[in-house]
């Protein structure tokens, strides 16, 4: 019997943008051992997807060409594979795909089922699909990184967001203000009412001298930065923090690489923390269920059908959305 084919969007070598992306039809994946088969309903896009494909992983991404990108997504159980106990067919559900074989940018996506969590009617597909990898990344630099307790226990702690109208910093912000902390944030002027909407006690236009300064209007200085913007000087964070303050880099690069083994070396008291996000079932579950909890919110910049996915890509790499971009299939 021939395979089941499905729409997918793919690439076959390094670089070439938005253009570079091919529309092909290719097998629905089979499950494999303790993996699911998808139905996807949305997927999101990650700066980390677009930079993949100009090759800044080379070293370790993709494993292998073609390679359709894309990791977050939401849809419906339609094959468990063998061994696989916690799922049936027609659930719907939200995973984190490998890195490693991508595969969201499809009709059709195999998950592990160990990276697959149950996702509630009050929570739409497009809502759920924007918070593996930025909900995750927020979550785990607040409470792993920060220390910060998101039952509102544990001493106050006051926290600067970076580029707070962003995919990570939007979520960082709501969760954030579930803890004890005074919160203060970065973003361009047309967002600063919308980052106050999420909870932010301050909000700073980037361009300002004082947002370029990264200055707390009320002259505080910040116990952790997650910082979800870039090209940013620690010099600049320095004299901000408070005397055990961390930066907390999302995208560290190599500048970042060097002042973390600096600071380390110095055994100075401010830090800065470069982040790898460990995906966890259990932190995608618990914002999944902030979500149908009305505590959390997905904000979405857009939504495009697969057949726009170089709309949503280059949308991407501009690197201005305001939340999450959504492609839906």
């Amino acid at each position: 019997m021939a395979a089941k084919l499905m729409h997918a969007v793919q690439y076959d070598k390094y670089g070439g943008g938005a253009d570079g992306l091919k529309h092909v039809e290719v097998p629905v994946p089979a499950p494999k051992n303790n993996e699911v088969s998808l139905k996807l309903e949305a997927t999101s896009l990650n700066p980390v997807d677009w930079k993949i494909q100009k090759g800044m992983l080379r070293l370790f991404l993709p494993r292998k060409f073609p390679y359709i990108p894309a990791t977050d997504v939401a849809g419906e159980v339609v094959e468990v594979g063998p061994g696989v106990k916690n799922f049936k067919t027609g659930e719907k559900v939200v995973a984190i795909l490998s890195h490693l074989n991508g595969g969201g940018l499809a009709e059709y996506a195999v998950a592990k089922d160990s990276l697959t969590v149950a996702r509630p009617p009050e929570v739409s597909a497009a809502e759920a699909a924007g918070l593996p990898v930025a909900g995750l990344t927020a979550h785990q630099a607040l409470t792993q990184s920060a220390g910060i307790k998101l039952d509102g226990s544990g001493k106050q702690a006051n926290i600067l967001i970076t580029a707070a109208s962003g995919g990570v910093g939007h979520y960082a912000v709501q969760l954030a203000k579930l803890g004890n902390t005074h919160v203060t944030a970065t973003c361009g002027a047309r967002n600063i009412e919308l980052v106050k909407s999420f909870g932010a006690d301050e909000v700073l236009d980037y361009k300002t001298p004082d947002g370029t300064a990264l200055k707390s209007p009320s002259g505080k200085k910040y116990d952790a930065v997650i910082h979800c913007a870039t090209g940013i000087p620690w010099s600049t964070f320095e004299p901000n923090l408070s005397e055990n303050g961390k930066v907390i880099d999302i995208t560290p690069g190599p500048s970042a690489m060097l002042t973390y083994a600096i600071k380390k070396l110095t055994l100075s008291k401010k830090q800065l923390v470069p982040l790898l996000l460990i995906p966890k079932a259990e932190n995608l579950s618990y914002l999944v269920n902030l979500v149908k909890e009305g505590k959390l919110k997905t904000l979405i910049d857009s939504k495009h059908s697969l057949s726009q996915a170089k709309d949503a890509w280059a949308k991407s790499i501009d690197g201005h959305a305001t939340g999450k971009i959504i492609v839906e299939p």
